[in-house]
């Protein structure tokens, strides 16, 4: 790590900034609107990143090597701010990405997993990490539908939400065949989801895949609310 710190005495520096920033007021609204799941400080995202800027630059942060303990720590930490603030600091080294760091975005995934972390782990590194490393994405996308986690199955739902016309379209409606069955709110919103993404581009092909085949109705409302909003 730069300028001499060590892990700890950057995470100190991370929780005396949000200690600061922490709104008695806001918290426990935050903590009712995540089923209170999780305790917060109760900072807003605007000011949550203006207290810890300092910490993401490149002269202020942890090298490569030691972010894998910084992101698990500050994973282990009770407020979520930690836990948004560690998912923004990995996305700052994708150009340093090595094949191995899959393993952590495994950990991100299954531990204190709720929709507001994994949905950005889904499309902002699981989607960059497969874009650097195409050979390793089916692998793992088999590894994780076939896992019983519904938030790894997500996962591969959502990853290519931001490819656009890059979506692999066949990938994406054999998942969604393969996980169309589960009953969870999360699987079937995420199939709607990634559907209404893609019908911004193929809004015909999407429309012909959600007749031929038998999804809920809240995938079908979800698939189909830009395909209708345009008609």
């Amino acid at each position: 790590m730069s300028k001499g710190y060590n892990v700890n005495d950057y995470i100190e520096k991370i929780t005396k900034a949000y200690e600061k920033q922490a709104n008695s007021e806001y918290a426990p609204k935050m903590e009712q609107y995540m089923r209170n799941k999780f305790d917060f400080f109760g900072i807003k995202a605007q000011e949550r990143r203006k207290a810890t800027r300092e910490f993401m630059r490149k002269d202020n942060r942890p090298s490569y090597n030691e972010v894998d303990i910084v992101v698990k720590k500050l994973w282990n930490l009770s407020e979520r701010e930690y836990q948004y603030f560690a998912n923004e600091l990995l996305e700052r080294y994708e150009k340093e990405f090595t094949k191995e760091i899959v393993n952590l975005f495994e950990y991100m995934i299954t531990h204190k997993s709720w929709w507001d972390t994994i949905d950005r782990i889904s499309k902002k590194l699981v989607g960059n990490y497969f874009k650097l490393f195409p050979k390793e994405r089916d692998k793992y996308i088999k590894k994780w539908v076939d896992s019983d986690n519904i938030w790894l199955q997500r996962t591969t739902l959502l990853f290519q939400l931001s490819y656009k016309e890059n979506t692999d379209v066949e990938l994406l409606f054999d998942l969604i065949k393969q996980l169309k069955e589960i009953d969870e709110f999360f699987i079937q919103k995420a199939i709607g989801w990634s559907l209404r993404e893609y019908s911004k581009i193929e809004p015909r092909i999407v429309r012909q895949f959600i007749s031929k085949n038998s999804l809920s109705s809240l995938s079908r409302r979800e698939g189909l609310k830009v395909i209708k909003k345009n008609k």
